[in-house]
C-alpha cells in the first residue's frame, strides 16, 4: 500500500481545487470508524479519468465536488499521475468499500442505505452484505427510477427518508454525476449520515455486473476488461478519458516542478 503524504495530490478543474486524502486504506477506515462512531456526517468521492473529463464541462459536478471532505483514487491513472507530480496516494476503488464500511457499520450498529441500481439487485446486494456482516441492519433500499434527478424535489424526499430512519451511512450507487450531486445535498440535509459514491459497488454485488478477476486488476487492466464487456457504451467514455491524459501530465508536472520551491 503507498504511504500516506503529507501534502495532498490535487487536480485543478476551473475554478475548483480537488485535493485527495493523502491516507492509505487502513488510516480511511479508521478515519470512517471515527466518524460513523460519532454520527458526524461526510461525503467521500471516488476520483477517476472519468470523473476528471466530467469536471471539465459540468460547474454542478464541480459544485458538488467542491463540498465532499473525502476524496480517494479510484483509478490507476490518478495514482500514477499522483506518482508523477510527487505526491503519491493509494488506490482505494469505491467498489473495495463496500464490504468494509458493512461490516465497520454492522460493528459500530449504524443503520446503513443502498440507493441506486434495480430492485432486485438491491435485494441481492443487500443480502450478500447481511451474510459477510452479520448484524448489519440495512434501514432502506431505494432504486431510482430512471432519469432521477438528484437535486430534485423526490431526490428530497428520499434525502427525508434517511433522516427519519436514522440512518447513519449512504451507500450510493447512481453513476456520475449523479451520486455525487445526491451525496453533496445529502451532507447538507442529513449532516449526521455519512455519503459514499460507489459506482457499480452494488451491481458488483447484486449480480448485475461481472467485477475483472483480481489479476486483471492486479495488472491495472480492469478498464479494457469494462470496455470489452460493454464496448458501446464504454469505449467512447475511454477515448475521452485518455484524450485528457497529457494535459493532466503535464500539469502534474508542473506540481512536481513546484514541490521543488
Amino acid at each position: 500500500m503507498t504511504p500516506a503524504h503529507p501534502t495532498p495530490m490535487v487536480f485543478r478543474q476551473r475554478e475548483t481545487r480537488i485535493a485527495i486524502t493523502p491516507l492509505d486504506e487502513a488510516a480511511l477506515m479508521a478515519d470512517l470508524r471515527a466518524r460513523l462512531g460519532l454520527r458526524a456526517g461526510f461525503a467521500l468521492a471516488t476520483l477517476n479519468l472519468d470523473h476528471l473529463v466530467k469536471l471539465r464541462s459540468d460547474a454542478g459536478f464541480r459544485a458538488a465536488y467542491a463540498q465532499h471532505d473525502i476524496v480517494v483514487a479510484d483509478g490507476n491513472p490518478v495514482v500514477w499521475l499522483s506518482r508523477l507530480a510527487g505526491r503519491p496516494v493509494a488506490l482505494i476503488p469505491g467498489a473495495d468499500l463496500v464490504e468494509p464500511l458493512a461490516a465497520l457499520a454492522a460493528e459500530l450498529r449504524v443503520p446503513v442505505a443502498l440507493i441506486g441500481s434495480r430492485a432486485d439487485v438491491l435485494d441481492a446486494a443487500a443480502e450478500r452484505l447481511r451474510a459477510t456482516a452479520p448484524g448489519l441492519r440495512i434501514a432502506l433500499c431505494h432504486a431510482p427510477p430512471m432519469g432521477f434527478d438528484p437535486a430534485s424535489p423526490e431526490a428530497d424526499r428520499l434525502l427525508a427518508r434517511v433522516a427519519g430512519a436514522g440512518i447513519g451511512l449512504c451507500l450510493v450507487a447512481l453513476g456520475a454525476p449523479r451520486q455525487e450531486v445526491f451525496a453533496a445535498r445529502g451532507l447538507a440535509r442529513v449532516p449526521g449520515c455519512g455519503f459514499v459514491s460507489i459506482g457499480a459497488g452494488l451491481d458488483f454485488l447484486g449480480g448485475a455486473q461481472r467485477r475483472a478477476p483480481w489479476l486483471v486488476r492486479r495488472l491495472a487492466l480492469e478498464w479494457v476488461w469494462r470496455m470489452l464487456s460493454d464496448p458501446r457504451r464504454l469505449a467512447l467514455r475511454y477515448l475521452r478519458c485518455a484524450l485528457i491524459l497529457p494535459a493532466e501530465a503535464r500539469a502534474a508536472w508542473r506540481l512536481r516542478h513546484a514541490n521543488r520551491h
